[in-house]
């Protein structure tokens, strides 16, 4: 989860998300290659002192300052089609779970086990234990095993609620009448908070999500002592 002072991305859970703060440093290298040069190009132009009164045109320069950019975007594209081809990746997933953004809620359905069906509300402030999070924590967390494919499909019976994870790299919009689909790989065990990231009405910040991934054995176990 986020914690205070940090700025940077929240250590990914997932290949995924470890492939999208790759590509993040990558492109945020580029960006500064090209604010250092631009930035010592305007500095030299503010104190060069020679002028040409009779240049009328550079094709050569401006031929290389056409193609440098194009090189570069290039550099760009390629990693970001990658990636993007890689999300949408989906290869024989273990688990589907059904996601429905309702009012100020969310409900989530177990269909591959004796189809289980809970809501998911966020706990008010007053109801918190000393080992829950306000404004984070829910009274039904999502529980997945980690090592395995999860297939989330996404749905919404009103407006549009956006179900986000980022440090599983996983963001999709529950749109009503539309059935999303998306995928993620958890790698690790813990507790992995989500929260709105679209205001689309009163209220609507108050909607996280929140993934507890736990071994497959005990994952098993879960479903077999649900009631």
């Amino acid at each position: 989860m986020a914690t205070w002072s940090n700025l940077n991305l929240q250590n990914g859970a997932s290949p995924l998300m470890e492939q999208i703060i790759f590509f993040h440093d990558h492109t945020l290298i580029i960006l500064i290659m090209i604010t250092i040069l631009v930035s010592y190009l305007l500095t030299n132009l503010f104190f060069n002192k020679y002028i040409n009164r009779f240049l009328l045109e550079g094709q050569m320069i401006e031929l290389i300052w056409t193609i440098l950019p194009a090189f570069t975007l290039i550099f760009i594209a390629l990693p970001s089609l990658r990636l993007l081809y890689l999300l949408d990746e989906l290869n024989n997933p273990l688990i589907t779970l059904k996601c429905i953004g309702h009012q100020w809620y969310w409900s989530y359905e177990y269909s591959d086990f004796y189809n289980i069906e809970f809501d998911s509300y966020m706990i008010p402030s007053n109801n918190l234990k000393n080992n829950e999070f306000r404004l984070l924590d829910v009274d039904n967390r999502i529980i997945l095993p980690m090592n395995n494919q999860i297939r989330i499909m996404v749905t919404a019976t009103d407006v549009i609620h956006p179900w986000t994870i980022p440090s599983l790299g996983v963001k999709v919009d529950a749109n009503p009448g539309r059935l999303n689909q998306t995928n993620f790989y958890i790698n690790r065990p813990g507790i992995f908070f989500g929260q709105y990231s679209e205001i689309c009405g009163a209220n609507h910040s108050f909607m996280p999500i929140v993934i507890e991934s736990i071994s497959i054995k005990n994952f098993t176990n879960w479903i077999n002592n649900y009631s």
